[in-house]
């Protein structure tokens, strides 16, 4: 994983949320070079779109690290990643975890992230680990074309899930417990093609900084995590052949990262001590992009 020379083979993806399965190359989700060492042993974790991306690998490092995981998915569009991502989970189960569980649901919505929330507390009693990850993104070429219906449908999955499932997830929550939310490199410098996603990736920056001044006082941290060009799916899902092609170049290291170089840094603000004096704050896995916030 060194720097330049990366160029991916031209693709596309007609719809969102994106296919994991169906990428070339797929992107990484671990390497032998990760070394777990039982980190998170008894915690529960739930992570939204988790099936896929920088979330399954997220899951999978949570898992090597002794968690329970569950993770949420899009059903019928992501069922494969979904099992794929499953499978991978019980292989990395320790064996004092439980099952790992994979939920179908749509997110944008209160109701839906309550049953999500439930479903999970029934299975596993509480939620130690709380991460924030689902997202979708279009371009646009002028803010002239983003009419009311897809700037909600945006807004309602990159930042309206994230208050609904915190909102909900919170009940469950004591003392130590972790909240991480999946912000963007593009909030702090912009995207002239990504606005409303661009938006909604502030939103979580100063959601995340709000939410870690209001938790403070139960013990709770909250901090994000704004990755740079990360090769997942909703690359090919959003951006033309060309794009896809030399999707991440433009960063110091010339070369898009893999979803575990990402990772680790959720296992570092889930676990304790290790960030245990660290909350409203973001880390910037982006390939040397300079960010002054």
């Amino acid at each position: 994983m060194a720097s330049g020379g990366q160029t991916f083979p031209p693709q596309k993806q007609e719809t969102q949320p994106g296919k994991e399965h169906a990428m070339d190359p797929t992107p990484h989700h671990s390497t032998q070079d990760y070394k777990p060492a039982n980190k998170l042993r008894g915690k529960v974790a739930l992570v939204t779109g988790g099936d896929s991306g920088i979330g399954r690998a997220v899951c999978h490092c949570f898992a090597l690290e002794g968690a329970t995981v569950a993770f949420t998915y899009v059903k019928s569009q992501e069922e494969k990643d979904a099992q794929d991502t499953l499978g991978l989970l019980r292989e990395a189960k320790a064996a004092d975890a439980k099952d790992p569980m994979a939920v179908p649901t749509d997110l944008g919505f209160d109701d839906n992230c309550k049953k999500v929330v439930d479903e999970v507390v029934s299975a596993y009693s509480r939620i130690d680990i709380l991460v924030n990850n689902a997202a979708e993104q279009y371009e646009a070429s002028s803010v002239e074309e983003i009419n009311e219906e897809r700037l909600e449908r945006v807004f309602r999955t990159n930042i309206f899930s994230y208050f609904f499932v915190t909102r909900h997830a919170l009940k469950h929550m004591r003392e130590g417990s972790s909240i991480i939310n999946t912000t963007s490199v593009n909030a702090y410098k912009g995207n002239a093609k990504l606005l409303d996603y661009t938006a909604t990736k502030g939103a979580i920056v100063a959601f995340t900084r709000g939410l870690a001044l209001q938790l403070v006082e139960r013990g709770i941290r909250v901090n994000g995590v704004a990755p740079g060009p990360i090769w997942t799916p909703l690359i090919p899902a959003s951006f033309t052949e060309e794009e896809c092609a030399n999707f991440g170049k433009q960063v110091p290291m010339k070369r898009a990262g893999q979803p575990i170089e990402v990772a680790p840094s959720y296992v570092f603000l889930a676990s304790c001590p290790e960030s245990s004096y660290i909350t409203g704050q973001v880390i910037h896995p982006n390939g040397g992009t300079i960010v002054n916030a």
